[in-house]
């Protein structure tokens, strides 16, 4: 996947990338929202595999850049019967808040929606309203709240939130602006 709009980038991670995605993955700070605060533990050699296995009929890791400095990843994974689910994290703090989000996520989901997909699903923590705020806004619905479904890595219970996003709901970021 090669997407450009305005100054934003989105491609395909590889190989080159794996270090980067590996600094972030191992950062807890990054990771906190995720459960990981601690972070993965992960090295560049065992991301550089993992990513060799990326396909666009499976799962395909991405790289967010923008005026062509890496900032953040993104990932996609085919669920079967059309639907696609998606994740996002800005990674770098000094793009994050300026609503790059939205449109980064506009351009993915444009794309999978013009690919044949149906449905978009993704979730977030519950304790993560920004980014509830930021799906919502794309069309995204809410579907389940899952209430102290799962530890993080301090062993704190976390609640995660469920969405979807259909098309005829899609409110699409880089046409807005």
């Amino acid at each position: 996947m090669n997407l450009q709009y305005k100054s934003l980038m989105i491609r395909d991670a590889g190989s080159g990338d794996a270090q980067r995605l590996a600094d972030w993955w191992n950062d807890g700070a990054v990771m906190a929202h995720a459960g990981f605060p601690k972070g993965l533990g992960t090295t560049a050699e065992k991301v550089k595999k993992d990513l060799q296995t990326d396909s666009d009929d499976t799962r395909r890791r991405l790289i967010l850049e923008i005026d062509g400095e890496t900032v953040g990843e993104m990932c996609c994974h085919n669920q079967g019967d059309g639907s696609a689910e998606i994740g996002i994290k800005i990674c770098e703090v000094k793009w994050q808040e300026k609503g790059y989000g939205r449109q980064f996520l506009s351009m993915l989901i444009e794309e999978l929606f013009r690919k044949g997909y149906q449905r978009i699903v993704l979730d977030t923590n519950l304790e993560n309203k920004r980014a509830q705020h930021v799906y919502e806004s794309l069309g995204f619905r809410k579907k389940n709240v899952r209430v102290n479904s799962w530890r993080d890595q301090l062993g704190q219970w976390q609640s995660a939130v469920d969405y979807e996003l259909l098309p005829e709901d899609f409110v699409d970021f880089t046409k807005k602006s």
